[in-house]
C-alpha cells in the first residue's frame, strides 16, 4: 500500500504540472477544449493525494513501521484512533493533509462552477494546480511519508506520537485549521483569475462567498479548539498564550474577517473593489506565512514542528512569489479597480464598516510585528528579542473594545446617510443599557478591576441589546404583516436573510466570548505545598489533600495526587491531578484537574510529589471561563445558519 502512496504523489505532481501548461494555454488562447483538461487536472490531482490520503492512512492503522514516518509518530500500543491522527502530528503527513484538504475545496469550487465563469476557470485552475505543485514537491523531494528505513533499521514497534498530542480534541483542532487554510485558497484562485481576465465585477467574489465563509468559520472553531486543548492539555491555567504559532492562525482570521465585511459594501455601494481584492489576497498570503511560521522553526514554539534548515528559505520563496504574482497583477489592474462610488457621509454604515476594516489592519499589524519581532531583532545583529503575553494585552486589548463598539455600531447607522432623527431612534436604547450597565458595575466593582473589564461590560450590554433591537423590530414587523408568530418570524427572518440575521449570531458569540474573557480579571492562583491531611481555602472553596499514589501504566509513569473539594461544607468532587512521564518519549506532563460550573473553574496543577508525601500544588480560580467556549458555540451556531442552503428568493423578495 506504501508504494501506492507513493506513486500517488508521482502522478499527482506531473498531473499538476501539466493541468498548469494546460490552463495558461487555455487562458492565453481562450480554448475550450484545453479548459476542460485544466479542470480534470484539478479532478486527478485530488484523486492521486486522496489515494496517498488512504495509503498513509492505511499504513498506519496496520503498523507499518517500514515507513520512517510511521515508525516516528505510531506505536502499537496507541489506540487506532490516535495512530490515524499520527497522520497530522508530523511534518510530511500534516503537508500532505493540507495538499489534499487544498485541492479537495479547489475541485469543489470548480466543479460548482463548471457550467459558469468559462473565462475564470483556466485561471482558477492554473493557482490551484501552482499551489499543489509546490506541495506535491515538498512531498516527493523533501519529505516524503512514503519514505522507507533501511531493511536493518526497521523495528517492531515505533516511538509513539507526542503524548500532548493524544487528545480527543487533537483529533479534529488540526483538521479544521487546515479547513481554514486551504479553504482561502479558492477565493484566491478566483481573485487572481479575475485579475488576469478583467473581469472585476462582483461576479468572482458572489462565486466564491461560501467557501471564504465555510474556510472563515473552520479557522475561528480551529482556533477556539486550539485554546480548548491547551485549557485542558498543557496545564498552565490558561488558553491563550500568544505563541507565535497560535498568532499564526489568528491573522489570516482577522484578515478575512475584514474582507467578510467590506465585501457587503462592494455588493451595496460598489466601493472598496481594490480593497476586497487586496484583503483576499493578503488573508490567503497569511495562511501560507502561518505555515511557514509553524513548519520552518524560525519562532520558537511549543506547536512548531520542525527547524530543519533547507525549509525556511524554500517556503519563505514560495510565500514571497505568490504574494507578488497576486500583487502585481493587482497593481496592472490598479485602473480597473477605481470604484466609482465615494462615501457620501462620515455618519453611515459604509463609514463604520470601513474604521472596522482598518482597526482589524492595525490588529493584524500589531500581531504580526511583535509574533515576528525576535526574528527582526536577530536579523539585525542584536539579542532575541522576545515580547510576552502582557505586552500584546495592553496593546491588543483597545483595539479590541473598538471592534467590540463597532460590532454594536454598524447595525444602528443606515447606509449613504444617517439622519440625526435616525441616530436618536435606534442609539436610545443600547446606548441606555451601555451606560447603565457601566456605571452599576462600577458601582459594584469599584477599586476591583480596571478601565478595560469595566468597558467591555458596557460595550457587551451595548451590543446585545443593538441586536435584540434588530430582532424585535423585525419580528415585530412580519407578525403585523403576516400575522406569524414571534417564533415563526424569528425563524422566518434567519431563512430569508441569512447573512443578516446568522450574522448578529455570530456577533452574540463573539460578546460571550469576550464576557469570558473578561472573567480574567477576578482569576485567583495560589501555590501551596501540603502533607496529607492539610486543606486550603481558595475564597469560598476549600481543597483538602488527601494522598498521592504512584501510576505505574505500561507506557508511563509519574504520581497522582487526590484532593476533596467543598464550598462551605458541600462536597463537590475528589479532584486528580496527575504528573506523567512518557517512558518511550522521555517527556514530562502535567494532567490538571478541573472542576467545572458555567460560572467559573476550579483548576488544580501537580507540580511535585515530595518522598514524606507531601504535594506542590498549583490552585486556580477561573471566572467565567466556560463562557469563552460557550460563546464559541453560538458563534458556530450562527455560522451553520448563514451557510445553511435556503430556498431561492424571488425577485419580489429580494427588492422587500
Amino acid at each position: 500500500m506504501s508504494e501506492v502512496g507513493l506513486y500517488a504523489i508521482r502522478l499527482g505532481l506531473l498531473t499538476a504540472v501539466a493541468g498548469v501548461f494546460a490552463g495558461v494555454w487555455a487562458g492565453v488562447r481562450g480554448r475550450a477544449e484545453w479548459t476542460q483538461v485544466a479542470e480534470r487536472s484539478v479532478y486527478l490531482v485530488f484523486g492521486f493525494l486522496g489515494l496517498a490520503m488512504f495509503a498513509l492512512f492505511w499504513s498506519l492503522a496496520y503498523n507499518d513501521f517500514s515507513l520512517a514516518y510511521v515508525a516516528q509518530h505510531s506505536a502499537r500500543s496507541m489506540e487506532l484512533h490516535y495512530r490515524l491522527g499520527a497522520l497530522w502530528g508530523g511534518q510530511a503527513g500534516s503537508l500532505l493533509l493540507w495538499a489534499f484538504l487544498l485541492m479537495a475545496f479547489g475541485s469543489a469550487g470548480v466543479f460548482a462552477n463548471r457550467h459558469h465563469h468559462r473565462r475564470l476557470i483556466p485561471w482558477v485552475a492554473v493557482m490551484l494546480l501552482l499551489n499543489a505543485c509546490f506541495f506535491l514537491a515538498l512531498l516527493e523531494f523533501l519529505t516524503n511519508p512514503f519514505e522507507r528505513l533501511p531493511h536493518g533499521e526497521v523495528l517492531s514497534d515505533g516511538q509513539g506520537l507526542n503524548p500532548l498530542l493524544q487528545h480527543p480534541v487533537m483529533m479534529i483542532h488540526p483538521i479544521m485549521l487546515y479547513l481554514g487554510f486551504t479553504g482561502f485558497a479558492t477565493p484566491f484562485a478566483f481573485a487572481f483569475a479575475a485579475l488576469v481576465t478583467g473581469e472585476l465585477g462582483t461576479s468572482w467574489f458572489r462565486t466564491t462567498r461560501r467557501w471564504s465563509l465555510i474556510a472563515w468559520l473552520a479557522l475561528g472553531c480551529g482556533i477556539v479548539l486550539g485554546g480548548r486543548w491547551a485549557y485542558e492539555v498543557l496545564g498552565w491555567g490558561g488558553y491563550w498564550a500568544w505563541d507565535p504559532v497560535e498568532n499564526a492562525s489568528l491573522m489570516p482570521w482577522l484578515a478575512a474577517t475584514a474582507y467578510l465585511h467590506s465585501v457587503m459594501i462592494q455588493e451595496k455601494r460598489n466601493m472598496l473593489k481594490t480593497w476586497n481584492v487586496v484583503l483576499v489576497g493578503l488573508t490567503y498570503t497569511m495562511c501560507l506565512f502561518g505555515t511557514f511560521l509553524t513548519r520552518s522553526g524560525i519562532v520558537q514554539s511549543v506547536h512548531a514542528f520542525t527547524d530543519a534548515g533547507w525549509y525556511k528559505p524554500i517556503f519563505l520563496a514560495y510565500v514571497t512569489i505568490a504574494a507578488t504574482l497576486f500583487y502585481a497583477a493587482v497593481f496592472y489592474r490598479r485602473k480597473e479597480l477605481a470604484s466609482p462610488n465615494r462615501l457620501e457621509s462620515v455618519v453611515s454604515r459604509e463609514s463604520s464598516f470601513i474604521l472596522n476594516n482598518w482597526v482589524f489592519m492595525v490588529l493584524l499589524a500589531v500581531v504580526f510585528g511583535f509574533t515576528m519581532l525576535p526574528v527582526f531583532s536577530e536579523s539585525l545583529g542584536g539579542d532575541r528579542l522576545t515580547l510576552g503575553p502582557h505586552f500584546f494585552n495592553v496593546v491588543t486589548g483597545p483595539l479590541a473594545l473598538i471592534l467590540l463598539f463597532l460590532t454594536g455600531v454598524g447595525p444602528l447607522v443606515a447606509w449613504r446617510k444617517a439622519s440625526a432623527a435616525s441616530l436618536k431612534r435606534q442609539f436610545r436604547w443600547p446606548t441606555t443599557a451601555g451606560v447603565g450597565t457601566t456605571l452599576v458595575l462600577a458601582v459594584i466593582f469599584w477599586g476591583q478591576v480596571g478601565y478595560w473589564a469595566l468597558t467591555c461590560w458596557g460595550l457587551c450590554a451595548f451590543v446585545t441589546t443593538t441586536i435584540g433591537q434588530e430582532y424585535a423590530q423585525a419580528m415585530r414587523a412580519r407578525a403585523r404583516a403576516h400575522g406569524e408568530s414571534l417564533l415563526t418570524a424569528f425563524m422566518t427572518l434567519l431563512r430569508k436573510n441569512q447573512r443578516r440575521y446568522g450574522g448578529y449570531i455570530v456577533h452574540l458569540g463573539v460578546v460571550v466570548m469576550l464576557l469570558g474573557i473578561s472573567g480574567s480579571v477576578f482569576n485567583y492562583e495560589t501555590l501551596e505545598n501540603m502533607e496529607p491531611g492539610d486543606s486550603v481555602a481558595v475564597q469560598d472553596y476549600r481543597l483538602e489533600y488527601l494522598t498521592a499514589d504512584p501510576i505505574t501504566q505500561q507506557h508511563y509513569g509519574g504520581a497522582i495526587a487526590r484532593l476533596a473539594l467543598f464550598r462551605e461544607q458541600e462536597p463537590l468532587a475528589v479532584m486528580q491531578p496527575e504528573k506523567r512521564i512518557y517512558w518511550l518519549e522521555q517527556q514530562p506532563s502535567t494532567i490538571p484537574s478541573i472542576y467545572s460550573t458555567w460560572s467559573e473553574d476550579i483548576y488544580v496543577i501537580l507540580n511535585n510529589i515530595e518522598t514524606n508525601g507531601s504535594a506542590t500544588l498549583k490552585i486556580y480560580r477561573n471566572p467565567l471561563v466556560n463562557w469563552i467556549w460557550a460563546g464559541a458555540i453560538l458563534f458556530a451556531m450562527g455560522g451553520i445558519s448563514i451557510l445553511w442552503p435556503h430556498p431561492i428568493r424571488t425577485p419580489g423578495e429580494q427588492t422587500a
